[in-house]
């Protein structure tokens, strides 16, 4: 049931409906994944350029599988290489046939021999079963360059693991996003809201929260034209203590802001939203993001309260993060809903007297 006046205008939220995208509209690809990631594929892949130039970042971005792959061949690469130059030089040399004051390498009779001398230095196992004489000089620096290019191989690859396990990526999965977004009226003025909590107890410093509304056309050529537009948050700088709730109010200006419930159906874009913070613990710079279509906003709800104050404590409930309760609210754009709250200017300054007499007339038997 809807009832309306010249100051407001609401809706009985027993007959309201939550939509979703139909079968047609689910096909659609989002611009972001719920989990922040962008399904873009790069299809010049001959290009190994970028990847190379910065092997660093590349290395810290491929998955454990591939990084533990890395890890085992940089040393037995190594390992092989260093015994391919060990047994040549005690070939050269002749090591198998010469007295023990001509030998270059100790009881290296082959390459297995030189292959394990090369594990040993570089891994400082040093069994002393084998060693290295001072007869040879191209050995005496085989074995330095071995070693200064061992350190240089443990330095990086210690440095990628611990990269990779401090990764912002990590300490986002415990930062979220409520699953959708409600349309409530906040002192009478209808608002977009989204929740935002922080699940560990060391919590973040300081953040700066972001939204944009991207939609994408299909030229006829084939190409795709997206265009953004930036929304206007309240309280963007954030120290996320408690979970908080992020509002874009609905006022001219908004791309939101012609819009109604029933538009939301044939609407086609993405509310992309991002969270950028400074973790407590180690300093860094991490961000969250995710992002909603039109199916994830709901209509004439609002988010539980989920915060009390104890004796010593806040207490945070997070079993009703996503919980929502019905409220009244148009159902209508907020454009619409600002135009029928303006109260109507008469055309004429006042009322005769004659006039005001005859509507006494005309009224006063329907009272009685």
């Amino acid at each position: 049931m809807q009832t309306e006046t010249a100051e407001q205008v609401v809706i009985d939220t027993s007959s309201t409906t939550v939509h979703t995208l139909g079968p047609k509209d689910a096909r659609k690809i989002r611009y972001m994944q719920k989990d922040g990631r962008f399904p873009v594929v790069f299809h010049k892949a001959s290009d190994w350029s970028p990847y190379l130039m910065d092997i660093f970042t590349t290395l810290v971005e491929i998955r454990w599988r591939v990084m533990f792959l890395v890890f085992s061949l940089s040393y037995i690469l190594s390992w092989i290489f260093f015994g391919l130059c060990y047994w040549l030089i005690a070939y050269v040399n002749g090591d198998d046939s010469n007295d023990d004051d001509k030998i270059c390498i100790y009881n290296v009779r082959g390459f297995t021999g030189a292959f394990l001398f090369s594990m040993e230095t570089q891994a400082t196992i040093g069994y002393g079963f084998r060693g290295m004489s001072e007869n040879c000089m191209v050995a005496i620096i085989v074995v330095t360059v071995q070693d200064v290019l061992s350190c240089l191989i443990d330095t990086i690859i210690i440095g990628i693991v611990i990269a990779k396990m401090a990764s912002a990526r990590k300490r986002a999965q415990t930062v979220g996003f409520s699953n959708f977004v409600v349309v409530s009226l906040r002192d009478g003025v209808l608002c977009l809201s989204w929740r935002l909590g922080d699940f560990r107890r060391n919590h973040i410093v300081e953040g700066v929260t972001t939204a944009q509304l991207i939609r994408y056309v299909k030229k006829p050529m084939g190409y795709v034209v997206i265009s953004y537009q930036n929304l206007e948050i309240e309280e963007r700088e954030i120290v996320l203590a408690t979970p908080a709730l992020i509002i874009h109010k609905l006022q001219p200006g908004s791309p939101l802001y012609g819009l109604g419930p029933d538009d939301l159906l044939e609407e086609n874009f993405e509310l992309v939203v991002s969270f950028t913070y400074t973790g407590d613990s180690t300093g860094m710079l991490h961000q969250t993001r995710t992002s909603y279509t039109p199916s994830d906003i709901r209509w004439g709800q609002r988010f539980q309260n989920m915060l009390k104050v104890g004796k010593r404590h806040y207490k945070v409930d997070y079993a009703l993060f996503n919980e929502t309760i019905w409220v009244p609210v148009p159902l209508m754009s907020a454009e619409e809903y600002d135009r029928r709250r303006r109260p109507v200017e008469p055309n004429t300054p006042s009322l005769q007297p004659d006039k005001r007499s005859q509507i006494v007339v005309n009224v006063a038997p329907e009272l009685k």
